[in-house]
């Protein structure tokens, strides 16, 4: 156990002295919140703007920890040759997963954990309502999106590859989905092209936790079925 969170650690520390991962995994979604609050007009229906954005960005931050810098981090490690040198040693494919996974959710818990306080402080930002619920929704969100970018980590040769492929995932899901921009002012349409995209169940399970409404256990269970599907076809693919 001791191991495993050392290597967390040490992982989390090299992800944090990457300038680029470190600002747009904290400052660059801070300074969204911003431009995204400047008008201050109410959501269609009468919802603040606040209460709607800090919930959509945080998965947002998740997003790109899980589908862009993650991926990049393994790829990179295939790249040079580091993989070939852990596959001498006890580690398994399961472990370097899960630190990797660990490491990279620490980084958008930091990010997520930015953007409400700023709401809090500034903007006054509602608390969620039902806690446990955002929880919930943010654990499986990150699961989920991050067995995506493991899978395509374990198979992608290069880092700017794997950059290329993330990010070519990312942006498309987080407009449609609802993460950037508020699924109340998006036609039908594009509502109906978002649902099919796997951020979206992400989206709404966090932003009905915030507001207390109850959570759709299809929702849920469409999350833990990408985290099972995703991650098992990424162990049994995986490459050194």
């Amino acid at each position: 156990m001791k191991g495993i969170t050392q290597v967390i650690a040490v992982e989390l520390k090299l992800i944090m002295r990457d300038p680029m991962s470190a600002f747009f995994a904290l400052a660059f979604p801070a300074i969204m919140l911003w431009v995204k609050l400047r008008s201050g007009k109410p959501l269609p229906g009468g919802l603040p703007a606040i209460d709607a954005t800090v919930p959509m960005l945080s998965i947002f931050v998740i997003g790109l920890a899980a589908l862009v810098i993650l991926p990049a981090t393994l790829a990179g490690y295939r790249e040079r040759r580091v993989l070939k040198r852990l596959r001498a040693t006890p580690a398994s494919p399961t472990m370097l997963f899960g630190a990797q996974w660990a490491a990279h959710m620490l980084l958008a818990a930091l990010g997520t954990a930015l953007l409400t306080v700023i709401g809090l402080a500034v903007y006054g930002l509602t608390a969620p309502v039902n806690a446990g619920s955002v929880l919930l929704a943010w654990i499986l969100s990150a699961l989920s999106l991050s067995s995506i970018g493991l899978l395509v980590g374990a198979l992608v040769p290069s880092g700017r590859t794997a950059t290329v492929i993330g990010l070519s995932l990312f942006f498309p899901m987080s407009f449609l989905s609802g993460a950037i921009i508020p699924r109340e002012t998006m036609s039908g349409s594009m509502r109906a092209i978002g649902d099919l995209t796997p951020m979206a169940p992400a989206v709404r399970a966090i932003r009905d936790g915030w507001a207390g409404d109850a959570t759709s256990p299809i929702t849920l269970g469409v999350m833990v079925a990408i985290s099972i599907v995703a991650g098992g076809v990424a162990l049994r693919t995986f490459r050194w």
